[in-house]
Formats: structure tokens, C-alpha cells, sequence
């Protein structure tokens, strides 16, 4: 399953996409989970893409702790938490094509609510919504930045408080991705040893990526942060729409 060659993609692409996602604080997720359903079956792909996300968002977390709103983090947690709670009563594995139309789409449903009624992930209940939301996306399309988005832009947070207390809380939001696609879903046998050293190894990538963004977020202005993020996640979302529609056809 793991040949030289899909190994040394797995490497660019984990650091491309962190990279990305170190700077907008999305996006490189939804890359990475395009590459990893071509190359894996969904519960697979779904359990590699939250370890790797695990690692690339405790790393964001850890390298901007200072600027993290932990209330925001503790009241998400509590959502996913609720979300992993319902989904577990049934082992639901969607299909590959409607994944792909899923995180496609999101982003256009996140921009498409009004600004006069978007949400505010600090104010009262709404991190604890934002996590029962995040959680219930992360298990059916395995990402949830351009949702979780408009939880944040009428916060008034610089970006640094924007990416770091995202991270930390995708960290809760990827967690039950895992518990649910590997443990719950998953032969109760577990992985085999190579799927644990593949991930540990794409991980160690994703930190690298994570790392190497740190620059370009500093030198980067609010304005320009919230300027690019939309367009990213619009363009790639145009792609995964396509391909999920290619892949319904052809079923």
C-alpha cells in the first residue's frame, strides 16, 4: 500500500498543506484529505488525515500558545464531544464521492450566511455549537475550517489569535475523527504497524510545514490574512465539488 513513491508524496504533500494551513489556518486540510481518499479507502483516509492534523495543529498550537483563547477551546471540545457521542450510536462510513462533495461545499455554505446574523465563537454557547458542528463535519467529510470560519471573522481576533485558538480546537475536533474512524468504526484489532509508522512519519512533516509558516503569518497583515483565506478555500473547493461529481458519474 505504501510504496517509495506514495511515501515521498505523502512527505510533500503533509508539508504543503501544513504550510498552508499555518498561515490561513485552513485549507491545508482539505488538500490533504483529496490525497489521501485517492491513495486510501475512507475510514483509513479519515483516521491518517486526523493524526496528521493532530500533529500540525499541536505544533501551531504549541508555536502560538500565548495569543490562544482556551475558553473558545474548552466549550468546542465539549461540542465534538457531544457530536462523537450521537455518531457513535451508528457506524456511519459515507461514500468516497460524497466526502469530496462535502468538503467542497463547505466553504460556500460558510460564506454564504449573511454577515448580520454570522456567528461569534466567543460569545455566549456559540464555541459549544461550533464544536457540535465541527464534530459532526469532521466525521462525514473529515474537515471543518471553512465552517468553523465564520465562527471567527466577526470575533475582531488578530490572526494570531485567529490561527492559534483554531488549531487547539481542531486538535479536540480531529481527536474524535480518530476515536471514531479507528476505534469505533475500524476492526476492533486496530492498525497494523506500518499504518502507525506511515503516520508517524507524514506527522513529522506536517510539524516541519507548521514550522516553516511561522514567517510568512508574521509578515503577513490582518487584512491580507482575511483577504486570501476566502479565495483558497473558494478555488479548492471548486475542485473537490468537480471531483465528487466525476466520481458519482462514474459509479
Amino acid at each position: 500500500m505504501f510504496s517509495l513513491p506514495v511515501l515521498a508524496a505523502l512527505a510533500v504533500v503533509a508539508v504543503v498543506t501544513s504550510f498552508i494551513s499555518g498561515i490561513f489556518g485552513m485549507a491545508g486540510g482539505m488538500l490533504l484529505i483529496g490525497f489521501l481518499l485517492m491513495v486510501l479507502p475512507v475510514p483509513v483516509a479519515m483516521v491518517f488525515h486526523g493524526v496528521i492534523q493532530i500533529a500540525a495543529n499541536s505544533w501551531r498550537s504549541w508555536l502560538w500558545r500565548h495569543h490562544i483563547n482556551w475558553s473558545v477551546v474548552l466549550q468546542f471540545g465539549l461540542g465534538s464531544a457531544f457530536s462523537l457521542l450521537v455518531f457513535s450510536s451508528f457506524a456511519f462510513v459515507p461514500p468516497k464521492w460524497a466526502v469530496l462533495m462535502a468538503v467542497g461545499l463547505t466553504p460556500f455554505v460558510a460564506l454564504s450566511v449573511p454577515q448580520r446574523i454570522s456567528p461569534n465563537i466567543e460569545a455566549r454557547g456559540q464555541a459549544f455549537a461550533a464544536g457540535a458542528i465541527a464534530g459532526a463535519l469532521q466525521l462525514v467529510s473529515g474537515v471543518t475550517g471553512p465552517i468553523l470560519d465564520i465562527f471567527y471573522v466577526r470575533t475582531g481576533m488578530t490572526r494570531q489569535m485567529n490561527v492559534s485558538t483554531k488549531a487547539a480546537a481542531q486538535v479536540l475536533a480531529h481527536l474524535s475523527k480518530v476515536t471514531y474512524f479507528g476505534v469505533l468504526v475500524a476492526n476492533p484489532g486496530g492498525r497494523d504497524w506500518e499504518q502507525w509508522l506511515v503516520m508517524a512519519f507524514a506527522a513529522c512533516f506536517a510539524v516541519l510545514g507548521t514550522t516553516l509558516s511561522r514567517g510568512f503569518l508574521d509578515r503577513m497583515s490582518d487584512k491580507q490574512f482575511y483577504h486570501w483565506t476566502r479565495r483558497v478555500i473558494l478555488a479548492i473547493g471548486v475542485v473537490y465539488i468537480g471531483q465528487g461529481v466525476w466520481q458519482m458519474a462514474a459509479r
